[in-house]
């Protein structure tokens, strides 16, 4: 190993102050409602406007403040995903098939009536997320969208906000944090509640997310950003260390690890990595990410590299070798691929078109990330158009259900397997008799 990480592993959830803080502004709000939401945003943001959502004539002013270069792009990279979005759903069919004679079973997708997006402001106001959250909603067929945004250094964010209404949202609200959430969540007085919540946010947004989860459905658990570049001796060390640090940027605990099969790679790739964090606008961030959760291995075969990859299950995994598309079949476990040189995370987090909210933590293991899925629900339905199939389901529902001492649903069966008919049922009679 050329590398090992300087810091401790993080747990997989928020510490227990977080977890406290997080409790008690849900308790708040789910006692108090728009009070303990002003409150609460006026401690933690300094945030307490008349009516944190905006007014049409509020939005539409802000997106009219904006250069016409910046709405083109907003609107080029929400086509993106849009158009992406619009497959995965086509790509999901409703079914209904005959099993028996006359005996129909069959699934609809639904989508849900109301989501909300988080778009995350503080450090980095996340403007793409308002496309990743938003969109597929919209695609989805979701009715009502709520997105809400922090104040950024106490001003409304004019990018998020145009993005979020370029996205769709019939509700745009300036709040952020873990009273935003809770709102969302819980509804208050003047906020409806919605019935899935999206988007990415800090670690008490993160952790407000797994304390309400069964109030509300939630995208995924999410953790800081995370990379993993795997590299043969074809990959440029140079472009592996801008690629490992645009990532790292993200937060200071944000895991960037190389895998390669090239020691001239990996050592260069250190290299370079200590001379692009000398100028790097996010250094003080992007170092301590680098210094305390980056790793470089060193391995002897790609298959070595793909297995190792898929132990680690990262969020996104760069391919960087003469034949990437071989990863599509050799690895399993990742949030999202990318292959080639030509193709960058940075590419996925911002403009390409695939969703950027994936899962961290080891999650790409058992769920993929944000799409237009997450936004439908599958529902079945059944009819029985024979009756001769209902008899000869009944009666088998009848001996099924008596193995299980469940006399009701026995009888339930019973009933269909005697063509409704009370004479040939024979407990019917002693039902009668009591």
């Amino acid at each position: 190993m050329l590398k090992r990480p300087a810091g401790q592993a993080d747990a997989p959830t928020g510490d227990s102050q977080v977890a406290q803080t997080v409790a008690q502004v849900i308790a708040d709000v789910r006692a108090e409602g728009d009070e303990a939401v002003r409150r609460h945003s006026s401690t933690f943001d300094d945030w307490q406007p008349d009516s944190f959502r905006l007014s049409t004539a509020q939005i539409e002013a802000i997106v009219a403040s904006l250069p016409g270069t910046v709405l083109e792009d907003i609107r080029f990279v929400q086509k993106q995903v849009s158009d992406f979005a619009r497959a995965q759903r086509e790509s999901l069919h409703d079914v209904e098939m005959e099993t028996l004679p006359g005996v129909f079973l069959g699934q609809k997708n639904i989508p849900v009536a109301a989501a909300g997006a988080y778009v995350p402001g503080g450090r980095y106001p996340l403007t793409a997320s308002a496309h990743m959250t938003i969109v597929p909603a919209k695609v989805a067929g979701v009715e009502r969208v709520a997105a809400t945004t922090p104040p950024n250094r106490g001003e409304v964010p004019p990018v998020s906000v145009a993005a979020m209404h370029l996205a769709g949202a019939e509700e745009i609200y300036v709040l952020g944090g873990v009273q935003a959430i809770a709102a969302l969540a819980l509804g208050t007085e003047t906020i409806d509640p919605v019935h899935i919540i999206a988007g990415p946010g800090n670690a008490y947004v993160a952790e407000a997310k797994r304390q309400l989860f069964g109030e509300v459905g939630i995208d995924l658990f999410a953790g800081p950003t995370e990379v993993l570049v795997v590299a043969d001796d074809s990959a440029d060390p140079f472009v592996v260390a801008v690629d490992l640090l645009s990532q790292a940027e993200h937060g200071p605990d944000s895991p960037a690890v190389l895998i390669t099969t090239s020691e001239r790679v990996g050592k260069g790739a250190l290299d370079w990595i200590d001379r692009l964090l000398v100028d790097l606008p996010t250094r003080d961030i992007a170092s301590k990410a680098w210094r305390d959760h980056g790793a470089v291995h060193l391995v002897d075969t790609l298959d070595e590299a793909y297995a190792l990859a898929d132990r680690y299950a990262s969020e996104h995994v760069q391919i960087l070798t003469r034949t990437p598309r071989e990863a599509l079949d050799k690895m399993r476990d990742y949030g999202a691929l990318f292959l080639g040189e030509n193709t960058c995370v940075a590419f996925g987090d911002k403009v390409i078109g695939t969703n950027h909210v994936l899962p961290t933590r080891g999650a790409a293991r058992y769920t993929g990330g944000l799409w237009v899925g997450k936004y439908l629900r599958t529902v079945t339905y059944q009819e029985i158009r024979d009756t001769s199939s209902s008899a000869f389901l009944g009666e088998l529902c009848g001996r099924m259900s008596r193995l299980e001492n469940f006399e009701g649903h026995a009888r339930s069966g019973d009933v269909r397997a005697a063509g409704f008919d009370a004479a040939n049922i024979p407990w019917r009679a002693s039902s009668n008799d009591s």
